[in-house]
């Protein structure tokens, strides 16, 4: 019999750990974003989101954003111009969470 696991991770959303102009300026990129999304591939630990078009300088300021209030999302930028990936990541059962937190629907999902 093995002991129970105590590295469970706590999945939360840290709003404080940005200032008002920050979340504000976030909610503004993940509006720009979101829309931008070619596609969503399910990973084995989260998604990767395909963007339509330049959005590099947004995606960037949205990651550095996004993670002064997710620490526990592993975020990976790759690519530039019109093919911008981002892959997030994370511990544990993060999959459902990521899901809510990025709008991914069913009818999002394409498999590679």
């Amino acid at each position: 019999m093995q002991p129970p696991d105590d590295t469970e991770v706590t999945l939360f959303c840290d709003l404080s750990a940005l200032t008002s102009a920050q979340r504000q300026r976030h909610r503004e990129l993940a509006l720009q974003l979101r829309p931008r999304v070619a596609r969503f591939v399910e990973l084995a630990d989260g998604y990767r989101a395909r963007f339509d078009g330049n959005v590099d300088e947004s995606l960037a300021e949205f990651c550095e954003l996004e993670q002064l209030c997710c620490p526990f999302f592993s975020l990976k930028r790759r690519g530039d111009g019109a093919a911008s990936e981002l892959e997030v990541t994370g511990p544990g059962d993060v999959k459902p969470f990521i899901r809510a937190e990025f709008g991914i629907a069913d009818a999002d999902l394409q498999h590679d």
